[in-house]
């Protein structure tokens, strides 16, 4: 007999979760969300409003001077697999390394400042601002909001434009990212260990940096509402020391203690398990803790996600969401529809099945998903009062 999922039972218990508001809930964003979101003026056509790896190394290379494009290219016939963050970790080994001697025609300061042109680059490229009227981000701030919750929402992400932080204050949601201050906010560690403030105010953690970090004289991280340099974790082959030392050190920590508390659930989006660090640190905790859950909500097919498809195998507390099957307590299986879990259950099939494909891995469509599971709470209480019913 062949082993299938059935979307409908998943997305039923789904809604449940999101409605509740006595659930612990995380929603960990990967650089997948801003892709989602379609600004071309051109119908028919698509644009994204922030570009995936391969958009964004292509735009650093139209930017580059042809001394400097000459240098890349010949970084990307040495480097196997070349991408972006393989030739940003070339260059900045070569900078710390060769001195006076020249490697493609640069010396170590060439490479220097090399590198911290193709920063400054990706930092241009991800200094968007949200399109006007309904989006993705404004959707997740509204289901946080439209539900009152005993714990706090949790947001990490690895990304660092300011799309978050301008959904939320558009909706006039307070959240609190580690730092306090007005002119020049400073890291404050000690609230983000104690995460002792009001359930309403979301927690915003950038575990690999901001465009409006900057470094102070003394060396410490503040921030401000930009500046000339951001302290991001650009990707790079320095990104794990990077997040050893403060702030990024609390801020993972602060990942690592939500998922050692107990009955937590965190959502993935956009987030393909390819970052190393983070996905070891998500290893780790569930293993350590059972009764943690995760759910990965993928853009690609199974065979497409090789890395959230291992670890799920491994972990049965990580469930694997992708377009054509899934892995849901440590089984792969394709998707197969079933019987209607309640009356009228078709009509919010369509949020999330298309096509004969599950399409929740679209960050668009998983954030419209969420918004509406607050129009659902009615149904909620309805389908409670018919198991109190059923079960007396």
């Amino acid at each position: 007999m062949t082993t299938v999922h059935n979307p409908d039972q998943y997305m039923y218990d789904f809604k449940h979760i999101l409605t509740h508001g006595k659930k612990k809930i995380g929603i960990l964003i990967g650089a997948g969300a801003p892709v989602s979101i379609n600004v071309s003026p051109d119908e028919g056509s698509w644009q994204s409003l922030i570009p995936d790896i391969t958009g964004l190394t292509k735009e650093v290379k139209q930017k580059l001077i042809p001394i400097e494009l000459e240098v890349y290219e010949s970084l990307e016939k040495e480097i196997e697999n070349s991408n972006l963050e393989l030739i940003l970790s070339r260059v900045r080994s070569l900078s710390e390394v060769i001195g006076s001697f020249k490697v493609n025609g640069f010396d170590s300061q060439q490479y220097h400042e090399f590198g911290s042109k193709i920063c400054s680059i990706i930092k241009d490229v991800v200094s968007k601002k949200l399109p006007e009227g309904e989006n993705p981000f404004s959707n997740l701030v509204s289901w946080i909001n439209g539900i009152n919750r005993e714990h706090a929402v949790e947001v990490f992400t690895t990304n660092y434009d300011l799309l978050l932080e301008e959904a939320m204050e558009n909706a006039k949601t307070p959240y609190f990212d580690g730092f306090t201050g007005s002119r020049i906010a400073f890291f404050d560690p000690s609230t983000i260990s104690s995460n002792d403030l009001p359930a309403r105010w979301i927690r915003l953690w950038k575990l690999h940096g901001s465009i409006n970090w900057t470094k102070n004289d003394a060396g410490e991280v503040t921030r401000s509402v930009g500046g000339n340099d951001g302290t991001m974790v650009y990707p790079s082959h320095i990104k794990y020391d990077q997040t050893q030392s403060a702030p990024f050190s609390a801020l993972f920590d602060r990942l690592k203690s939500f998922l050692l508390e107990p009955d937590t659930i965190l959502l993935t989006t956009g987030f393909s398990f390819a970052d190393a660090h983070i996905s070891a640190k998500l290893d780790e905790c569930l293993s350590e803790n059972p009764s943690a859950a995760l759910l990965a909500f993928q853009y690609k097919s199974l065979a497409n996600e090789p890395q959230a498809k291992e670890l799920a195998l491994r972990r049965p507390n990580l469930s694997v969401y992708c377009q054509d099957g899934a892995v849901i307590n440590g089984i792969e299986a394709e998707w197969k529809i079933g019987e209607e879990p309640a009356k009228n259950w078709k009509t919010i099939r369509q949020e999330y099945w298309d096509s004969n494909k599950y399409v929740l891995g679209d960050f668009a469509l998983f954030a419209r998903f969420l918004a509406n599971s607050n129009g659902d709470k009615m149904y909620d209480s309805v389908v409670a009062v018919e198991e109190i019913n059923i079960d007396g």
